[in-house]
């Protein structure tokens, strides 16, 4: 691999019909590097993920995709209200996300698990009413 390829993307608050948008062309874009489908369904669920926690929770905000030698960095930043408890929204099925948003099929708790569980390194930076900051890091093997 040359250059590193960087994507970057905004992401509106609640726009549920844009929603997935970004996290497909972040698929379709490593399908065309050629990187193994593994890695590809890898990074398309982190950003998936991070996407949607930018539309219920975040307040809208920005995604980078940087696919560099050995690995793909994902990078999402909101100025959302933040996490409180970050250990309590790691946990499967705990979600803040108001009745209205579980009933469109969203917001089931499972984001922040989902984004670890397919991220090799993952750092997240949050302060209540300032926002969050999320790096999730896949490495190519």
């Amino acid at each position: 691999m040359g250059e590193p390829i960087m994507l970057e993307f905004e992401v509106k608050p609640l726009d549920f019909l844009a929603a997935g948008e970004a996290a497909e062309r972040v698929k379709e874009t490593l399908k065309t590097l050629g990187l193994p489908s593994s890695i590809c369904r890898r990074a398309a669920v982190v950003a998936y993920e991070v996407e949607m926690n930018l539309v219920i929770h975040g307040g809208g905000g920005h995604m980078v995709l940087k696919v560099e030698e050995g690995q793909i960095t994902i990078i999402a930043v909101d100025k959302g209200p933040g996490i409180p408890d970050l250990s309590l929204a790691m946990q499967e099925g705990y979600s803040t996300a108001p009745d209205y948003i579980r009933e469109m099929g969203f917001g089931a708790g499972m984001g922040l698990s989902n984004i670890k569980r397919n991220s090799d390194e993952l750092e997240i930076e949050t302060e209540v009413g300032k926002g969050t900051k999320l790096v999730s890091i896949i490495y190519i093997k």
